[in-house]
């Protein structure tokens, strides 16, 4: 019985090990170029989400907390894969 337990011990750490790894695997690398959002404050001021492609020119509410905007955006880039500039490049045929 107690090799039984031990071997079932082992095998459930064996599955866990798999996961963590799995999980790590799927992480990128943190270099330069990997950002997800760029804050550009002078000459001109703009915050630009690079996954989701949306700008806005009001930096200050940015820094200042309100990331609605930009988790909205990631939101529907995630669920449907348009980017915020897919709207504005449509042509009704």
């Amino acid at each position: 019985m107690k090799q039984l337990r031990a071997r079932l011990y082992e095998f459930e750490l064996e599955k866990k090990r798999v996961e963590t790894r799995k999980t790590e695997d799927s992480k990128l690398e943190i270099n330069f170029g990997s950002q997800i959002r760029n804050y550009v404050l002078a000459p001109y001021r703009l915050a630009k989400d690079l996954r989701s492609k949306l700008t806005i020119g009001d930096v200050d509410r940015v820094l200042d907390g309100d990331l609605e905007p930009l988790m909205h955006a990631f939101l529907v880039w995630r669920k449907t894969g348009k980017t915020a500039g897919d709207d504005k490049d449509e042509t009704p045929e």
